[in-house]
């Protein structure tokens, strides 16, 4: 993972790294009652779309995926997420960060990264309790 600093939630910086603009539909997977809701308004208010849920069965431009230790095997659900994506879309991983319950290793994203064809290329804190991670097919870079 290349580097790693804090940013707001809700931020224009912190969505200015995400790479969103008007149009773009992004797809939202692992939604639960503790997800960051700024950070979700804050995507939906920099491409004016709402968030498509997991059962949205169009092409997508992008996806953020809400992780925990715990949930399902997440090589499988990276698998599944890429199988609307649009050719070039990445993904954002977004795991509690260090000392959060439900922190996801580094080395876990890694790895399931590595089996679905993923690269992790960098990492970066939103809001009070989330780290977002891009990743993108392997032999692509940011």
């Amino acid at each position: 993972m290349a580097t790693t600093d804090s940013a707001t939630s809700g931020d224009s910086g912190t969505i200015a790294r995400l790479g969103l603009r008007p149009g773009l539909v992004i797809q939202e997977f692992g939604y639960d009652d503790d997800c960051d809701e700024s950070f979700r308004e804050s995507i939906e208010s920099a491409t004016g779309e709402d968030l498509v849920d997991e059962d949205y069965g169009d092409v997508t431009d992008g996806a953020i995926v809400w992780y925990r230790e715990g949930d399902d095997d997440l090589a499988d659900l990276l698998m599944d997420v890429q199988s609307l994506l649009d050719d070039g879309a990445c993904v954002w991983l977004l795991t509690p960060k260090t000392g959060v319950s439900g922190h996801v290793d580094a080395r876990e994203v890694g790895e399931a990264s590595s089996l679905a064809g993923l690269h992790a290329t960098s990492t970066f804190v939103i809001g009070e309790g989330w780290a977002a991670t891009q990743l993108v097919e392997k032999g692509r870079s940011k």
